[in-house]
């Protein structure tokens, strides 16, 4: 064993001193995990005792990702693969020398960070396509993460599978144990005796932040680029067959409201309803809703904007987030694409069934049809709003097509319809993306809108080029955006504007780092952007950030500050918070500093304060959060956003703007959570909070018992305040057939 290791180290220490700097090649001969098939179903306790597991084949061949690329990991990872009739097995001994003290997991929330966790994932290919991946998590706890991915660049993070997971720590290390249906997994007939899938395993120490894989990839990609994935042989899947997942529920609400217009002060409601999802073959799913109901959702968080693009709000609600990559076609800030402040999204969900504040509108019927093979993906929406008061019955259409050629290219086309009995809203959108190599792409995107009442139509398009290496990461984003383009089931942070974004990050882990036990990493990075009104030319916004100084710590903090220099010329009012501004031409240069420390540990913080010039005066900001976790079952986080304005604006304006949030979680286990958020803008004497008690009494299948309240000024009676409270039961029920 120690002739085998010294082996194995000086091999990949050569290997790792000449792939550190570049990214590599996906290797020919893929790295094997073996699965062994017994006969018995496995009692899932997280300990691996049962006797089968000595019949599987133990892998420990793990390599190190980061921090040292390609090198024989400090950790011992053992993996195991069993498999019946009915589930896939995978069971995991992560060592470690510190045993339970090493461990990092800060709260139970499913879909974990995995930036502040420990955690062992599994990527499977079941398609064999070198694109696909579905990605199963958990962490030393047994908490689950899970989501679907192609081309690592299209991602549905709250994709939800029925699988199970236990955990267990000792003095030596964790243990997990996996128990994954075949229902679940999603995979070609079988067309051999036995099969094999892209397969890896990702595992995080996030004491030392390291990271292992079975199979190596590049430190600067992740787990999800399955062209760099192993194999999992021996499998005997059985053949797919059409599964039947139902899921119905019951809610009961109470709504209460107190000096607010166009509504009862008092209602109470009884509602049924549910989805049915149809994998009509491994390639095909059928999703429908009746009734449709989002109360367990999480409530949106204000923000205090000062800039001159519209927020981008993220969807919450779970029946528009699954599959949602499949219909998304934007080029904007994001994991590895970004588009300056700019995002052009022709879909975007959070268009149906929510009003401009982001209240709910009654939906009474949705439904989904997906489509993902080796070679095309195709899927369709439709969505009736219900009529209500102030919002009209409206009919939602979206169709999505890609064609997926070569290594990693593909080619796609969008629609998207809202129809109601005033006007009739359409877009159409190609798009495609080009990954040339292991470090270059492109991405693309042109679309057009109309407008039946008032029949205009507009334009949108965008191209950006992507390169990242372990060194070097870079891109030139360019747009372009009519005045009169308007997707309303879509987004875009602006209109009548042509964007030019280009920018540029060095990585360097060796000369310029000092102090090595403490820092990682150093990168200073130059983002140019520029705003060009489209109808005129006429430069609108341009800024030039220069970070010189950022680094990265070995604890997984950074520090860092970046020099802004803006110029702004103003064609129209602009009232961020309030804050009159004229018209004209300003230039000005502001300091941003950033500091976080480990959020892995029990108490950790994030700082970033922004000073200096602001158009005609001066803006102060600072936004500090503190997470405090003593045990995973108990985790607790503040923030606070001010922003000090001087002497800003037509009026001279000096006042400061205040936001305050706190966010509790009390967990018995993670399935047993007891969430509640705070938030108050002091500026505008408004507060909201959102208490949500969930119990996940069988997998998938969940009780909810939600409680909100809002309080702001009235504007239906002077001097009084406006206050609305729901109180919300929900069961729900899921069985798959």
């Amino acid at each position: 064993m120690l002739k085998k290791s010294l082996f194995l180290f000086l091999t990949f220490a050569t290997i790792a001193k000449a792939q550190d700097a570049e990214i590599f090649k996906p290797n020919v001969d893929k790295v094997k995990f073996e699965a062994t098939e017994i006969q018995t179903n496995l009692k899932i306790d997280g300990q691996l005792k049962d006797e089968e597991w000595k019949k599987a084949k133990a892998f420990d061949q793990f390599l190190e990702v980061d921090p040292f690329q390609g090198a024989i990991p400090k950790q011992q990872t053992i993996a195991r693969a069993l498999f019946n009739k009915q589930f896939l097995y995978i069971g995991v001994f992560n060592r470690d020398t510190l045993g339970k003290k090493s461990i990092r997991v800060i709260d139970f929330k499913r879909d974990f960070n995995t930036r502040t966790s420990d955690y062992l994932g599994m990527a499977i290919d079941g398609f064999n396509d070198g694109r696909n991946a579905m990605v199963i998590t958990t962490n030393p706890h047994g908490v689950q993460r899970d989501f679907l991915s192609f081309d690592a660049t299209l991602i549905d993070l709250d994709w939800d599978g029925l699988w199970k997971v236990r955990t267990s720590r000792t003095d030596s290390g964790w243990y997990s144990e996996f128990a994954i249906p075949w229902k679940t997994l999603r995979y070609n007939k079988p067309t051999t005796e036995t099969s094999e899938w892209g397969y890896n395993l990702n595992r995080s120490r996030r004491m030392t932040n390291e990271n292992y894989a079975l199979s190596l990839f590049p430190r600067s990609f992740n787990v999800l680029r399955m062209d760099y994935a192993g194999k999992i042989t021996g499998l005997k899947p059985p053949p797919p067959s059409p599964n039947i997942r139902v899921q119905p529920f019951l809610l009961t609400s109470f709504d209460k409201y107190q000096n607010i217009a166009v509504k009862k002060p008092e209602q109470t409601k009884v509602k049924l309803g549910g989805e049915i999802k149809w994998a009509i073959t491994p390639n095909s799913v059928l999703d429908l809703t009746v009734n449709t109901d989002f109360a367990q959702a999480d409530a949106d968080r204000q923000v205090n904007n000062v800039t001159r693009f519209s927020v981008f709000f993220p969807e919450r609600r779970q029946f528009f987030l699954e599959n949602a990559s499949l219909f998304g076609t934007s080029i904007g800030p994001g994991a590895d694409l970004s588009g300056g402040s700019m995002r052009i999204q022709p879909f975007f969900s959070r268009q149906i069934g929510l009003d401009a504040a982001g209240n709910p509108i009654s939906l009474n019927v949705g439904s989904r049809f997906v489509h993902r093979s080796a070679k095309s993906n195709y899927g369709a929406m439709y969505i009736r709003q219900r009529d209500e008061v102030n919002d009209l019955s409206t009919n939602f259409g979206i169709g999505r097509y890609s064609r997926n050629f070569g290594g990693q290219k593909r080619i796609g086309g969008l629609f998207t319809t809202k129809q109601n009995t005033i006007n009739t809203n359409l877009s159409g959108t190609l798009d495609g993306f080009f990954r040339f190599d292991a470090a270059n792409s492109l991405n693309w995107m042109v679309s057009s809108t109309y407008d039946t009442q008032i029949k205009k139509s507009g334009f949108a398009g965008s191209a950006q080029y992507y390169y990242a290496n372990n060194q070097w990461k870079l891109w030139w984003t360019q747009s372009v955006i009519t005045k009169n383009y308007n997707p309303e089931v879509g987004f875009v942070s602006r209109k009548d504007v042509i964007t030019t974004t280009p920018g540029i990050f060095y990585y360097n882990r060796e000369k310029l780092v000092p102090l090595k036990k403490i820092f990682r990493s150093y990168e200073p990075s130059l983002l140019v952007e520029t705003y060009h009104q489209a109808s005129t030319k006429i430069l609108t916004e341009s800024s030039v950030g220069l970070s010189p100084f950022w680094y990265m710590l070995q604890s997984g903090g950074f520090i860092g500050h970046v020099y802004t220099i803006f110029s702004q010329n103003l064609l129209e009012p602009f009232n961020p918070l309030r804050v009159k501004i004229g018209l004209g031409k300003y230039n000005y240069a502001r300091h941003t500093i950033y500091w976080s420390s480990d959020g892995s540990k029990k108490l950790s913080f994030n700082w970033n304060g922004e000073y200096g010039k602001y158009f005609d005066g001066k803006l102060n900001t600072t936004t500090f959060k503190i997470n405090f976790s003593p045990i995973p079952h108990i985790a607790l986080n503040a923030s606070a956003n001010r922003n000090n304005f001087k002497g800003v604006g037509t009026e001279n304006t000096y006042k400061t703007v205040d936001l305050l949030a706190i966010e509790g979680r009390l967990a018995l286990n993670p399935r047993f959570q007891l969430i509640g958020f705070y938030q108050k803008d002091l500026s505008q004497n408004a507060n909201n909070y959102n208490i949500r008690l969930a119990w996940e009494y069988q997998p998938l299948s969940f009780l909810y018992l939600v409680f909100n309240n809002r309080q702001f000024d009235s504007t239906l009676r002077p001097e009084t305040r406006a206050r609305e409270d729901h109180a919300i039961a929900k069961i729900s029920y899921l069985k798959q057939f």
